[in-house]
């Protein structure tokens, strides 16, 4: 019966199956058996669960010839009948062995065993029980903290808080309470790793969702949360009732809900945000306090200029930058703070760059070169291959002038194509650089100076080196290069999948 006590303890202690405990145990007496009557020996052991009773007997499997390699395990079948008269092959002859008197050794061997197994079930149940837990929130007890890393006690496990994943002004102490979120757990060959943060986005997204019943509820959705971790913070909520005021409701009566998460995070400043299907909306709120004059969507380049006048320009930036660099974090767009005088000198230079373009390359005066950049011309290839009624509608435009500008476009791109064509040859240019999908003929010529004559060449490419190529008067995006540098890659997920696709059907051919 003490045998059945100790298991039940332990099982209680670890948290895991008393069944297990005892196979365990049994397993540690089979061991200790064969380490005493021959590593070769089929001994096997088994504990009465009802009496805490111990057997120890050896198996024997009944053949029709021994193997020399496991004669202390098998029996011929002659020699099995004339211990049992009903033996057949197949079946095993068992013989009681005396129980083990434990020596030092055996009973050290048999220790390590039992100890080994019940860590190993520990930690696959810590494992199991935590590793559908990932996003969230568990309170434990500082355990320790060494360099400033923290062991958390979780009562059923431990989990580790990184340094950087705490808050900045926070000094955890051993015994402190800590609340934090589950951000990833690793099952490792030294157990179960469970890391928490106190930093991640994730982790105010939990908090507001503990505090506001309505987050809970669905009906107020959080759309965005970017953190300074310990000073500042932007979350974007959407209503999903229209009677419910979703920025109300995260305030609470007298800001009583999003004091908590604020307390809860060290007096970490939050902005709460009203979604709107309108992007400039979002923009105009996120970077509040500044009043924002003007603002200018870059769809192709994922990038927003926001002006300002001079006097909310610090206001927009913020302390070292961060009311716009958290502004940007949420919506996943640059933003670029001008003031009104830089958008216009900015302005101003794009007109210029794109009307010079226009009069070197179809020899016309000033005054119908900015006619065209006016109406959105940005590329000689918008003239050439533009319906000529679209041309007409210019004002100032009849169907002549139509005529002759865009014969002038198509001219220069064909001499253009001539030019490419001898450079070609020249620089070397292989043909599939060519068909790169949103490489200009002017791109091309370019970058094979620098080097770049094949796909290949192209597809090695990072989008900031393709653009440094270019040079600032090509007026390329690093969005846009990191774009023709994917069109160049596709030809090797091509041939990857169908190297997998052909190795499938040799598989099911198989």
């Amino acid at each position: 019966m003490e045998m059945l006590q100790v298991a039940d303890a332990v099982a209680r202690e670890k948290g895991i199956e008393k069944e297990f405990v005892l196979t365990t145990i049994e397993e540690a007496i089979q061991k200790a058996g064969r380490s005493k009557y021959g590593y070769d020996q089929d001994i096997r052991a088994h504990i009465d669960r009802k009496n805490g009773s111990i057997k120890l007997q050896r198996f024997r499997e009944v053949v029709e010839e021994v193997e020399a390699e496991n004669e202390a395990a098998q029996i011929d079948l002659k020699a099995a009948k004339a211990l049992k008269d009903d033996a057949a092959i197949g079946d095993f002859i068992i013989d009681d062995l005396p129980p083990i008197d434990f020596g030092r050794i055996a009973a050290q061997t048999a220790k390590q065993v039992i100890t080994q197994r019940v860590r190993e079930a520990e930690r696959e149940r810590q494992y199991n029980e935590y590793k559908d837990r990932v996003g969230e929130i568990i309170t434990g007890i500082v355990k320790r903290v060494e360099f400033g890393n923290a062991t958390i006690d979780l009562g059923r496990g431990e989990a580790i808080m990184r340094r950087d994943e705490s808050l900045p002004r926070e000094a955890l102490k051993t015994g402190d309470r800590v609340r934090a979120i589950i951000y990833d757990v690793r099952s490792e060959v030294r157990g179960p790793q469970i890391f928490l943060s106190r930093t991640r986005p994730d982790f105010m997204a939990a908090l507001f969702m503990q505090e506001v019943p309505e987050i809970y509820d669905g009906l107020i959705e959080i759309r965005g949360v970017a953190r300074d971790p310990g000073s500042r913070a932007k979350i974007l909520v959407e209503g999903k009732d229209g009677s419910i005021d979703p920025v109300g409701a995260c305030v609470g009566m007298r800001g009583s809900r999003v004091q908590a998460v604020v307390n809860e995070l060290g007096g970490e400043k939050i902005d709460i945000i009203p979604w709107s299907d309108d992007l400039v909306s979002i923009v105009v709120n996120a970077l509040q306090p500044a009043q924002v004059t003007k603002v200018v969507v870059d769809e192709n380049d994922s990038r927003i200029d926001v002006v300002v006048s001079e006097e909310h320009l610090s206001l927009a930036i913020g302390r070292r930058g961060q009311n716009v660099r958290l502004a940007s974090d949420l919506l996943g767009w640059k933003i670029d703070i001008l003031t009104e005088e830089e958008e216009s000198a900015r302005r101003a230079e794009e007109f210029r760059v794109r009307s010079e373009l226009f009069i070197n390359a179809l020899d016309v005066d000033e005054v119908i070169a900015q006619l065209l950049v006016a109406e959105g011309f940005s590329y000689i290839e918008d003239i050439a291959e533009i319906e000529l009624d679209e041309l007409v509608a210019i004002e100032g435009f009849d169907e002549d002038i139509a005529a002759e500008l865009q014969m002038r476009a198509q001219n220069y791109l064909a001499a253009k194509r001539e030019e490419l064509e001898k450079r070609q040859k020249e620089l070397g240019i292989q043909p599939d650089l060519l068909e790169v999908e949103g490489l200009s003929d002017d791109f091309v010529l370019k970058i094979a100076e620098a080097g770049v004559k094949t796909r290949d060449d192209l597809a090695d490419l990072a989008g900031d080196e393709l653009v440094e190529m270019l040079g600032e008067e090509s007026s390329l995006s690093e969005a846009e290069a990191n774009k023709i540098i994917m069109a160049a890659r596709a030809h090797w997920f091509e041939s990857e999948n169908a190297a997998e696709e052909s190795e499938a059907k040799d598989e099911q051919v198989a």
